[in-house]
């Protein structure tokens, strides 16, 4: 049901920790190119996940061949869970400060409501990335501005913000290490057609008293974005 938010996160975790995003700016001089930053690469690299619940968990399953090092951020995880997931959990501040790349997948939920701050991102290591596919209300705007502007080695893909899209004087525009997109991490063009597919299949299964596998509860609600 998530494929495509899915397919779109793990895809950037693995281009960044190439340093891609980084690359392309670099290349697109003729001076730049001669020196272009180059990442750390897929291999015992640490990639920081905020956030353990639907799509964290299958992003964690994604990245398992890469042999990465992942660190989870999610208060609802038990250690248990952390164990059979192959993750070591972490407090939030242990996630900014070792991940080389931070992903968010934080549920918009009051809780979380302005939650990554601007000590948060200052205590990124070198050359960092950190990735919004998730929810653009988690975020301090101007928290992240502030410490991209101070630390241009930090690079920001932001899929998601809030007010979306960003205001017409927001200095997301102006920043290079600033990648905005608007909000296609999701099922875009021809990938709702899968989306449809799936609640008839849901539906199908239910009418015929099958188990579902996209099953949403009450309880899970608490936690969902």
């Amino acid at each position: 049901m998530r494929f495509p938010l899915l397919s779109s996160a793990v895809s950037q975790i693995l281009l960044a920790t190439k340093g891609y995003f980084r690359n392309i700016r670099d290349c697109a001089t003729p001076e730049g190119r001669k020196n272009p930053f180059v990442g750390v690469g897929n291999y015992s690299t640490t990639i920081a996940l905020l956030g353990a619940g639907m799509v964290g968990r299958k992003v964690i399953e994604r990245l398992v061949p890469f042999d990465l090092k992942v660190l989870v951020f999610d208060p609802f995880l038990s250690s248990e869970d952390a164990e059979h997931l192959g993750v070591e959990k972490v407090t939030l501040e242990e996630a900014f400060a070792r991940g080389q790349v931070v992903s968010n997948h934080l549920a918009n939920v009051p809780e979380t409501k302005g939650l990554l701050r601007a000590h948060h991102f200052y205590a990124m290591t070198k050359n960092a990335v950190f990735l919004n596919t998730g929810r653009g209300a988690t975020v301090i705007e101007s928290d992240l501005v502030n410490v991209l502007e101070q630390r241009p080695d930090l690079t920001a893909l932001l899929d998601v913000t809030d007010p979306e899209p960003p205001l017409a004087d927001s200095a997301f525009y102006r920043l290079s290490n600033v990648f905005l997109s608007s909000h296609i991490a999701g099922s875009i063009g021809g990938e709702v057609n899968r989306m449809a597919d799936t609640v008839i299949e849901e539906f199908l299964a239910w009418q015929h008293g099958k188990p579902l596998r996209y099953a949403v509860t009450l309880e899970m609600l608490v936690t969902m974005a």
